[in-house]
């Protein structure tokens, strides 16, 4: 578990994670990048910094990703199988075509932006300054594990999967299932329970398809998790509807034609 040395979640288990990541993947080339020679004074680095009390939990963090990294010839937690896989995913889908220097660059800025650890050099191209504002969303992280995971759920066992993210048309995918088409919507909520929203969009595309629309609930991110499944939302939950007030949009128009 992402857990601290007396047994409870780690408050900052998101930069822990980016670390044994990078430890796990990269070695001894990672810790090389912040300027140490062994990894027990970069693990007390962090101790130094206020990350965490002791640098055993650092260690830990690596053991956590080892197994997904076979070729650093450490089994590290092997016991746990798959278990945490989904926060590998998630650091590999923004992150896992950086080598060693890109890769240790997200983590300084990280902690420049988070914990204000100024005396660090880094040099991060835009893109990946994208990618590190998704990294503390929940929708990315529930997502994929939705994409790697809804075969599990009954209703969309053997199905087929269309991504529709980019439509921004009131549901995520549409999973396929013999004769009938399921419109998923993901939220993800990082505990065991909690609340979530609808759009206005979404909430229309919900009476439109009633029982064909599926709300996909991703709970537990934080530790190992889980789905549920709400079948026509909007009669089987009580919303209230709330008016947001519009956002003022900033254009910039052409005082001229240059062709």
């Amino acid at each position: 578990m992402l857990e601290d040395e007396n047994g409870n979640k780690h408050e900052n288990y998101e930069i822990l994670n980016l670390i044994g990541y990078g430890l796990s993947k990269f070695n001894n080339s990672f810790i090389k990048e912040f300027g140490f020679t062994t990894k027990t004074a970069f693990y007390e680095y962090f101790v130094k910094i206020g990350i965490v009390k002791t640098g055993s939990v650092v260690k830990n963090r690596m053991d956590l990703f080892d197994p997904f990294f076979p070729q650093n010839g450490r089994k590290g937690w092997w016991q746990k199988g798959d278990a945490y896989i989904h926060r590998k995913d998630l650091i590999d889908n923004l992150f896992g075509k950086e080598n060693v220097k890109g890769f240790s660059n997200i983590v300084k800025l990280y902690l420049k932006e988070n914990y204000k650890i100024n005396n660090i050099f880094i040099n991060v191209k835009p893109i990946l300054k994208s990618r590190f504002r998704k990294l503390q969303e929940t929708g990315l992280e529930a997502e994929l594990y939705f994409i790697n995971n809804f075969g599990l759920i009954p209703e969309f066992h053997n199905g087929k999967l269309e991504d529709a993210r980019l439509f921004g048309d009131g549901y995520d995918f549409q999973v396929d299932v013999n004769d009938n088409s399921y419109l998923a919507e993901i939220k993800g909520i990082r505990n065991s329970k909690g609340l979530f929203r609808m759009t206005e969009k979404e909430y229309e595309k919900a009476q439109e398809y009633k029982s064909d629309y599926l709300i996909t609930l991703v709970l537990n991110l934080n530790d190992k998790p889980k789905f549920k499944i709400i079948e026509n939302p909007v009669k089987n939950l009580s919303f209230k509807k709330i008016n947001i007030p519009s956002k003022v949009t900033v254009e910039y128009h052409l005082e001229k034609e240059i062709f």
